[in-house]
């Protein structure tokens, strides 16, 4: 398995830390982000937005913002609800949840703005 690529992601270097499956891939630009809204609102997942500060990423617990988005279709009204969390918390990083009422579970989880890292 030589092929496969190691990701130097260390405690120590803050800004080399992996956050979920995308923080693997290139960063996505607005319209990446828009394309998975809608892949969130196809499914039929309810969109939820979370935050919390960078140092505090690893734990569990992330803040909820506001209540889950329940049956809401408008991507628009989604990532401006991102948006919203993103500047009252500029400082934290945003993650958008859409949670499978079937599944019982998230059905996705990624991580759209990255707060500042403090050393």
């Amino acid at each position: 398995m030589s092929d496969v690529q190691d990701y130097a992601s260390s405690l120590s270097d803050t800004k080399s830390r992996k956050f979920e499956t995308f923080s693997y891939l290139p960063e996505m630009d607005a319209e990446g982000i828009r394309k998975q809204v809608e892949y969130i609102v196809s499914k039929g997942w309810n969109p939820a937005v979370e935050h919390t500060e960078p140092e505090n990423a690893f734990q569990n617990y992330w803040y909820m913002w506001k209540l889950p988005m329940f049956g809401e279709t408008d991507v628009d009204r989604i990532l401006g609800e991102c948006d919203a969390c993103h500047k009252a918390h500029p400082n934290n990083h945003v993650r958008l949840v859409g949670y499978d009422n079937y599944a019982q579970s998230q059905g996705t989880s990624m991580v759209i703005y990255r707060g500042e890292i403090k050393v």
